[in-house]
């Protein structure tokens, strides 16, 4: 059964952008704000992000598809793709000159989505699983995130070096 975010987002694809549009909206606003002062460090540049990614939220609802990511991992995609295209729009350096370049703001972008998609998996895992991970920070003294980003990393590099051994997973 798809979870409520997906249902709504399907709502949208099918014509419905009333209720569940304005939904999964509350949802993320805070969240796309958020990310856009981080990355484009511009109060109306982030506002200006929050808009754009929600016309093209419900412009490509129908592409969602759940097999292939949440639909946070969808959203922020999509936020990610117009963080980089407001940067690049000459109007949006105009009036910033001490803005990062297009290389930062597309790194920037990449650290949040793998963060968004880092605390989705996290989300899915049992409470044994996510204490393994909380007792594995506490014992190196880092920060729970880090253990989560280097585990998510670690595990894709064994996949890979499983996959090029003919070991697929």
């Amino acid at each position: 059964m798809l979870d409520l975010e997906a249902e709504l987002l399907a709502r949208i694809a099918a014509g419905d952008t009333g209720g569940p549009l304005r939904e999964l909206y509350d949802r993320y606003e805070r969240r796309l704000y958020g990310m856009g002062i981080q990355m484009l460090r511009e109060p109306g540049l982030a506002e200006e992000l929050v808009q754009e990614t929600w016309l093209r939220v419900w412009r490509s609802a129908a592409r969602f598809d759940p097999a292939r990511g949440s639909v946070s991992t969808f959203v922020f995609t999509i936020a990610r793709r117009v963080a980089v295209d407001l940067w690049r729009r000459p109007s949006s350096r105009a009036f910033a000159p001490e803005l990062p370049d297009a290389v930062a703001i597309e790194a920037r972008a990449d650290e949040v989505l793998l963060a968004v998609t880092v605390r989705d998996a996290m989300s899915s895992l049992t409470p044994a699983h996510r204490e393994v991970l909380a007792d594995a920070a506490a014992r190196l003294r880092i920060p729970l995130g880090t253990v989560k980003t280097r585990v998510y990393h670690a595990l894709r590099a064994l996949r890979r070096e499983l996959d090029d051994r003919g070991f697929l997973l």
